[in-house]
């Protein structure tokens, strides 16, 4: 199995009050992950909060998550930084500590165009030396690839999956037709947006990169492998199954959920969800029957 295709399951990052790494914590989330056998480990994505570290914990979040799974799961890592030469840096610091690829996201403070992107990602894989997944994150990036943008992007060397949200289950079909004509052949096109995953997976999409599975990977496993083989029906039902934590994550953000439901703040200035939505989010996933 290949590192971008299957299920990458995205954890937080905790962290105390300064924003040092939790080390006993990350260890405690990501021990379950690689028990379940999840395909890759997406660290420090927007779910973990990389945006919120200095670049000390960023490198220290990944030399512990590297020690914690060992060879066993192949770990991609956020790299996403204001300035190109700090996104260099941490994709060096990032390959030195263990990762295997860098999740690399367009942040900006000024709207980017499509050529100062192109230019962006040709830096940092020419010079941090890490193989890179385009990291589509509109919803935090405030910039959208399109297609053509990507197509560029993934011909470039170093350049190896890219990540895209996932689209309404009406346009899947469509929108995975467009990008599979501006990438490549066989370049590996996965999607994030957990609620909207399923449709695009059975779509085309090899890769599922999933906040839900940071905590809770087998019923994440149990749908991409339905879907893997072939079993759209089962794979749909599957989903369903899961509504109730897709209605959680759409009405208060699946970075507030998770991190309520793992009993974790959030790096200020996000505050808690208000204690009646975590009370919520609680009763929600013991019903289900992920949580105790």
């Amino acid at each position: 199995m290949s590192a971008f295709s299957g299920l990458s399951a995205f954890p937080i990052t905790p962290c105390d009050e300064a924003g040092r790494v939790d080390e006993a914590g990350l260890r405690r989330l990501l021990a379950p992950l690689v028990e379940a056998g999840v395909d890759s480990i997406g660290l420090l994505g927007s779910t973990g909060t990389y945006a919120y570290l200095t670049r000390k914990e960023r490198r220290r979040a990944v030399c512990i998550a590297a020690d914690a799974v060992g060879n066993q799961v192949p770990l991609l890592v956020g790299i996403g930084a204001l300035r190109t030469d700090e996104a260099v840096r941490l994709a060096q610091d990032a390959k030195e500590a263990g990762a295997c690829a860098g999740l690399l996201a367009p942040v900006s403070y000024t709207p980017l165009t499509e050529d100062e992107v192109f230019v962006h990602f040709a830096a940092v894989a020419e010079e941090g030396g890490l193989p890179l997944v385009i990291y589509d994150n509109p919803a935090t990036t405030h910039f959208r690839f399109t297609p053509a943008l990507l197509g560029r992007l993934a011909r470039l060397p170093g350049v190896v999956a890219a990540k895209c949200p996932g689209p309404a289950p009406e346009d899947a079909a469509a929108t995975v037709t467009d990008l599979r004509d501006a990438l490549p052949d066989g370049f590996p096109l996965g999607f994030s947006g957990d609620w909207n995953a399923t449709e695009a997976m059975l779509a085309g999409g090899v890769a599922w990169y999933s906040v839900a599975a940071g905590l809770f990977p087998k019923p994440c496993l149990e749908i991409i492998r339905a879907v893997q083989a072939g079993d759209a029906t089962r794979a749909r039902a599957l989903d369903a199954a899961m509504a109730p934590l897709w209605d959680l994550f759409k009405a208060h953000s699946s970075l507030r959920i998770v991190h309520a439901i793992a009993g974790a703040q959030p790096p200020r200035p996000i505050l808690p969800l208000p204690e009646d939505v975590q009370a919520q989010a609680l009763a929600t996933v013991r019903a289900m029957g992920l949580a105790a």
